[in-house]
């Protein structure tokens, strides 16, 4: 007995035509070409990013991809480290965890993630080491702030914790230290500043940014670009011919005059003419002198605001200079035409 189909079409169904899919076949192998080794030995070299068969040696393909798992290893001893998480580890912080844990601060208003942050805070790091961590952050937003390479941000760093470390500058404002460090990597780097500028960065008053400065510089016997074992010698970072670069450019004056300008302290101070003076002082006083010499003068309140000393200051260093302008002034300049003497003019002001 035949059964009815249930819900009958209306009409009969008619089948569609479709046409032949083609898809890759998955059963394909790779085999090579000059031996065709049914089994073959296919050798992936990743170091040159070849396909080379094993038996014969014939590159089959060439800039393969590596699939393999992307270890890389950032520990300072030799040997693998499969730690896939975390920077590049910093000698500055060695002994101190570099990771930190974060905690959301929504908790509802309920205050929990308050007391969970200050819990966190107090037993992943004790107080000495949340202080080294301040004093690396200030350090780092000073130099940025004073457009500072990094090299002097790490030698400013490594300075502090040494003192830190040697307990040498207990007492001191944190302030003080961090520009005392600051002071001494600049001239360690050959970049000299003067104190007038480190305390105008760091708001330090002179007196006590010299009483860190004198205490670190006795307790690892410290001399410009040298190291603490080094034997003392004076270096010219110090001078007044290596703040000429930064006045002279913010001057806008050619480089000969600066070249110039060097020459003449150079010479001042061969001759022991303005003996005891600060090097700034020099340096704005042998460039007044100079832009008058060779007739590209310019004003001394622009000097005074770029060197950061007075005009009368300034005024001073000129007058010693005018008194033994020829033993300052060589003769290759004035046969050259760059120079003249009559266009000094003579400062009566006292």
């Amino acid at each position: 007995m035949a059964y009815a189909q249930p819900f009958p079409l209306a009409a009969p169904q008619t089948k569609v035509h479709q046409p032949p899919t083609y898809a890759p076949d998955l059963a394909v192998r790779l085999i090579c070409p000059e031996c065709r080794d049914p089994n073959p030995n296919i050798v992936e070299e990743f170091g040159s990013g070849d396909l080379v068969c094993g038996n014969c040696g014939l590159v089959l393909g060439d800039r393969i991809v590596d699939t393999r798992s992307e270890w890389r290893t950032f520990a300072n001893d030799e040997g693998d480290d499969p730690s896939r998480v975390g920077a590049a580890s910093d000698p500055l912080m060695e002994g101190m965890e570099q990771l930190d844990t974060v905690i959301s601060f929504r908790d509802g208003g309920s205050g929990i993630s308050r007391e969970l942050q200050r819990a966190a805070s107090r037993s992943q790091s004790s107080r000495a080491e949340r202080n080294l961590l301040t004093a690396f952050r200030d350090i780092s937003s000073w130099c940025d702030q004073f457009s500072l390479p990094k090299t002097i941000s790490d030698i400013a760093k490594q300075l502090y914790k040494r003192s830190d470390e040697e307990k040498l500058l207990r007492g001191k404002p944190l302030d003080a230290v961090i520009a005392a460090c600051i002071f001494i990597a600049c001239r360690q780097a050959h970049v000299p500043r003067t104190f007038r500028e480190i305390c105008n960065l760091t708001h330090v008053s002179k007196k006590v940014l010299g009483q860190c400065y004198k205490a670190l510089e006795q307790a690892f016997n410290l001399t410009p670009g040298a190291s603490a074992q080094a034997e003392a010698a004076p270096s010219p970072a110090t001078g007044p011919e290596n703040l000429l670069v930064r006045y002279c450019n913010h001057l806008d004056l050619h480089p000969s005059v600066q070249a110039i300008t060097a020459d003449i302290i150079i010479a001042a101070r061969q001759h022991g003419i303005a003996d005891g003076r600060s090097p700034v002082s020099i340096a704005g006083g042998a460039i007044y002198f100079t832009c008058h010499l060779l007739g590209k003068v310019k004003s001394l309140r622009d000097i005074s605001a770029v060197a950061g000393v007075s005009e009368g200051t300034i005024r001073l260093v000129y007058r010693l200079y005018y008194a033994e302008k020829e033993k300052l002034v060589k003769q290759e300049w004035i046969d050259d035409g760059r120079a003249r003497l009559d266009r000094l003019p003579f400062d009566s002001t006292r």
